[in-house]
């Protein structure tokens, strides 16, 4: 495993800023670009059933216009596979979706939605589409995705983003527990949710860990800093970790 640590960058909420005026302003095709210039592995985009942000028109730019891999972030369904077998994105992360929620507000129940997600996971690995499930860092998350045979997991670091002192030294102990869990049982983890300038570094550390993603508060520290310095300063601040 290189030792190097992938930073995805999420774009969605560069499309966030946009819907809420219309029109084609801010670009999330043209973050994405900014993004790779700056350091960025991949780009992640969440196609949400309600398009609150990304849009299907966004998807086919990103696929006609990017030379970084595309993680699809998608909820499983038959409308979100459909897309994804059209599009044939570098990879397509599973991820729990609420029409309420403001945000991915958790990870997936592998263990309780089992077979639910494995005609999914089928699917989309059958298409040559690298399957990542978005979970909770449990030893019985973890043991379900490799029932399922998910090549990559990507951990929630939200409950670590909003803990302190002694319990977010805790949860940090989990995700690395688990990350060593995933790599024992053949899987790649990646973590993501909440992580910021302040945060990222003890998750970074974590050696098993191949990739973070990172959109929210990137896109916010682009308002005072642009989006360039923003992402080299996260690429910066990840490598020092390792």
């Amino acid at each position: 495993m290189s030792n190097r640590l992938r930073l995805g960058v999420n774009i969605d909420h560069v499309a966030t800023i946009r819907n809420a005026r219309g029109g084609d302003h801010p670009d999330p095709v043209r973050a994405a670009l900014i993004a790779a210039g700056a350091g960025a592995d991949g780009i992640t985009a969440h196609l949400r059933e309600d398009r609150r942000h990304i849009t299907d028109a966004d998807i086919d730019r990103l696929m006609a216009e990017i030379d970084l891999p595309l993680n699809l972030e998608m909820a499983a369904t038959e409308e979100m596979l459909a897309i994804a077998l059209a599009h044939r994105p570098h990879a397509a992360c599973i991820v729990p979706e609420k029409r309420e929620e403001r945000t991915t507000e958790g990870g997936l129940d592998a263990v309780g939605q089992h077979n639910h997600l494995a005609y999914y996971v089928d699917k989309l690995g059958s298409a040559n589409i690298r399957v990542s499930l978005f979970i909770e860092p449990t030893e019985e998350q973890v043991a379900a995705a490799a029932r399922l045979g998910a090549p990559v997991v990507e951990f929630h670091t939200g409950r670590f983003a909003h803990l302190e002192g002694d319990e977010r030294s805790s949860e940090l102990k989990r995700i690395a527990d688990c990350a060593a869990l995933a790599v024992k049982n053949g899987i790649e983890p990646h973590a993501g949710h909440g992580l910021t300038f302040d945060n990222v570094q003890p998750v970074a550390a974590i050696p098993q860990i191949a990739e973070l993603n990172i959109g929210h508060f990137l896109v916010g520290e682009a308002i005072f800093t642009g989006l360039d310095a923003s992402v080299r300063r996260m690429r910066e601040l990840m490598d020092a970790a390792r």
